[in-house]
């Protein structure tokens, strides 16, 4: 009988533990969640500042890093739902209209203009052959087991990794902060389900796959 293929076989991903992706080859992944800054409004010598630190900050890393930017409309479910809870309480007859009205108007700008929230992260990877010295450049080495303290090796690494990235991303006025197990999941869910993301909607996480 042949097996039964899912959707989790096409996928690189084996696990997410302790706010780490851990991929099938058993290279490890962390993610940093980093602020952003509007460029455009600063003067040009605080362009020059923030364009010399971010130069300085990649010529210091000795690893690679991916940047991502995530970009998908603005989901005002919460904020409605508040507005229609405010509306139920309002006691001035005159205050409820007008909440009614401005409710209305938020609903309808959102649904007619494409407002879009971007979001950036810093993938910064850590192998645990690195530990080792396994890694040969140019040669293809099978995936190693991973073990227990083995991970705890690499996570310790790889978390030095990502403070150094927090670190140098402050200096160009910027704030990372690394995502958390939940965090990681809702991020790989909503990559894969644009439409539902949008719409406020995130499928409830079994406790025993968040540590």
């Amino acid at each position: 009988m042949a097996k039964e293929i899912t959707t989790q076989d096409f996928l690189e991903i084996e696990s997410i533990r302790d706010g780490i992706l851990i991929l099938k080859n058993r290279t490890m992944r962390g993610i940093l969640l980093v602020s952003s800054t509007n460029f455009a409004l600063k003067s040009a010598e605080e362009q020059d500042s923030i364009i010399y630190q971010f130069q300085n900050f990649l010529n210091s890393l000795d690893f690679s890093c991916q940047i991502l930017c995530q970009s998908r409309k603005l989901n005002i479910t919460g904020y409605i739902e508040k507005l229609k809870d405010l509306e139920n309480r309002q006691t001035n007859r005159l205050l409820k209209i007008q909440t009614i009205k401005y409710r209305e108007f938020i609903q309808q700008l959102v649904e007619t203009q494409d407002i879009l929230i971007k979001s950036f992260f810093v993938v910064i990877p850590y192998s645990s052959m690195e530990i080792t010295g396994l890694t040969v450049p140019g040669k293809k080495t099978e995936p190693q087991e991973l073990t227990e303290s083995a991970f705890r090796r690499s996570k310790d690494q790889l978390f030095q990794r990502m403070e150094f990235v927090a670190l140098g991303l402050r200096r160009c006025g910027l704030q990372a902060v690394p995502l958390t197990t939940l965090e990681i999941t809702e991020l790989l869910w909503s990559l894969h389900h644009q439409k539902e993301a949008e719409t406020g909607f995130y499928p409830e996480i079994p406790e025993e796959l968040i540590n």
